[in-house]
């Protein structure tokens, strides 16, 4: 009879009961509400995988909301649901190379980055030719603005001599979806001894709008006819 009274008395301890003070509602328990389950989204690499997804509808929800939260992320989302909850349906994440500005890496190094990582073009032309041909001696600054530098690089097959360092420089990373043109933005290239090179970004970020409205009007013309028939929403 002990053990029975003294269940009864924890099952009525977890029993919250609303009171009243000075006109105000209290309750002497924390309530929680139990949440309308949501799924786990699904994760593809490329843009082409969103919309082959949209494309099919193999959920059936419609309208949903494609938002485009960065150069290298896109979500899609419903609507709220009973919760003021949206449901996150599917994402999609870009595989990128790394590459880390600000930092200086040996010539070899910074050879094989700018060859796998960066878009050709004619600064990234002039760069491989100035780091492939430098000479293992000290990088030499010329004047002291900060800005111009020289080096001394091999010129044939014997000869050596002092070459600009082109600066700044136009490049285009690969920092978003590969369907989508890569931004080209400014860069300020500098070299040290040993000798090492590094790139430091000069654009303030301005590229990641670019790369942006380059996703969104890419998900804009694959997904037409859902957005002509208001069963897609794309936003940036």
């Amino acid at each position: 009879m002990l053990n029975r009274e003294a269940l009864e008395f924890l099952s009525q301890q977890g029993q919250p009961e609303v009171i009243e003070v000075n006109g105000q509602q209290y309750s002497t328990r924390p309530i929680y509400k139990v949440l309308e389950p949501t799924p786990v989204p699904l994760v593809v690499r490329n843009l082409s995988g969103l919309v082959d997804y949209l494309k099919s509808e193999f959920d059936h929800q419609a309208p949903l909301l494609v938002h485009v939260v960065s150069p290298d992320e896109v979500t899609v989302i419903s609507s709220y649901n009973n919760d003021f909850q949206r449901k996150e349906i599917i994402r999609a994440e870009a595989l990128l190379p790394e590459f880390r500005y600000g930092v200086f890496y040996d010539a070899e190094s910074f050879n094989i980055k700018l060859q796998s990582v960066f878009v050709e073009n004619e600064y990234r032309t002039k760069l491989l030719k100035v780091v492939g041909n430098i000479k293992e001696e000290t990088v030499r600054q010329v004047g002291d603005n900060g800005v111009s530098q020289s080096v001394v690089a091999k010129n044939g097959v014997a000869n050596v001599e002092e070459v600009m360092v082109p600066n700044p420089v136009l490049l285009a990373p690969y920092r978003t979806f590969v369907e989508v043109d890569q931004p080209e933005s400014s860069f300020v290239f500098r070299m040290k001894d040993g000798p090492a090179a590094a790139l430091f970004e000069a654009d303030g970020g301005a590229w990641r709008n670019d790369a942006i409205d380059a996703v969104s009007t890419y998900l804009a013309e694959e997904l037409y006819d859902l957005i002509e028939a208001e069963r897609i929403v794309v936003i940036a």
